[in-house]
């Protein structure tokens, strides 16, 4: 692995579970903003528990070395968590400020993802790992 490419993967990963990790806490912890956004967007206020406890389980998953599986899987629910709330965003037609933090942390997901060491990777799977 490139010098370059080990500099991003790190960068873009404690990025994002710097992100995710605050996120994740404030919404375990259900505060009052959190809350009225929750009802604008049309989900239930215990969803906010859900997501802070994934989003913080998932920054585990990609921080502790070996576990490439659950590392995959952790990425895709960041993926997955992060998308869903642009597209609960769109649908609701709330500000575009409030777009910036869901499509920041994306583009920071698929970059560590895309950088992250060959030991992170899944073995012997085409087009993952090399």
């Amino acid at each position: 692995m490139k010098k370059r490419d080990k500099i991003i993967y790190w960068i873009a990963t404690l990025w994002l579970a710097l992100g995710m990790t605050v996120t994740g806490v404030v919404q375990f912890l259900r505060q009052p903003a959190d809350l009225e956004l929750m009802n604008r967007l049309g989900y239930p206020v215990y969803f906010l528990t859900i997501l802070g406890s994934w989003k913080v389980l998932g920054v585990i998953a990609v921080l502790l070395p070996k576990f490439p599986l659950l590392k995959e899987w952790a990425y895709a629910g960041f993926f997955f968590a992060m998308s869903g709330a642009v597209f609960s965003h769109m649908a609701s037609e709330s500000a575009a400020m409030e777009y910036f933090g869901p499509l920041l942390l994306i583009v920071l997901t698929i970059t560590s993802w895309y950088f992250r060491p060959a030991d992170r990777k899944l073995a012997g799977v085409p087009g993952i790992a090399q």
